[in-house]
């Protein structure tokens, strides 16, 4: 498995990255054929994120050259908050129990340390507890949690919100 960072040339495989994990998991954000994303838009993104100097998306790609896996972490925009980002991971489901959700986290650390980066956060729903105790393994600790933040299925969903320090 090959864990590398995204290129704007990676714009349309990772949109139907996206895409594909959004309608194998209810614990993503969107629903499936919820996002409606151009290739074009992703690109755009694609391009803001690598241009931030505080933002990166990492992908898990096979030695075939597909993309199985992503993690993004978006860092502050305010002089207040530049040090700080935040998390969304995404695996297909063929591809979970491999270990690459700790890869994606450990390049993630280490470039986030060499660009000042201070701390690390992200939210889940709460039923989700393989990307819990992935989080947790990665040394994140629980610092809250947010009531009815979701609606999955007709049903309110608690997020629960974990952080790590970097330093």
């Amino acid at each position: 498995m090959i864990i590398r960072q995204i290129t704007e040339s990676d714009a349309g495989a990772h949109l139907e990255l996206c895409k594909t994990i959004d309608g194998e998991s209810s614990f993503m954000l969107f629903e499936a054929g919820e996002r409606k994303t151009t290739e074009e838009e992703h690109r755009e993104w694609i391009f803001k994120i690598l241009a931030s100097g505080n933002s990166v998306i990492f992908v898990a790609e096979t030695k075939e050259g597909k993309l199985v896996g992503y993690l993004t972490a978006v860092g502050g925009e305010a002089n207040r908050n530049k040090h700080s980002m935040y998390i969304v991971i995404g695996i297909l489901k063929a591809f979970t129990g491999q270990r690459i959700g700790t890869k994606l986290f450990d390049a993630l650390e280490e470039w986030a340390r060499t660009k000042g980066i201070t701390r690390l956060s992200l939210g889940l729903m709460e039923p989700n507890q393989n990307a819990f105790a992935l989080y947790m393994k990665m040394g994140f600790e629980l610092e809250g949690k947010k009531k009815e933040v979701f609606k999955v299925d007709g049903h309110f969903v608690d997020e629960l919100i974990m952080g790590k320090r970097l330093i």
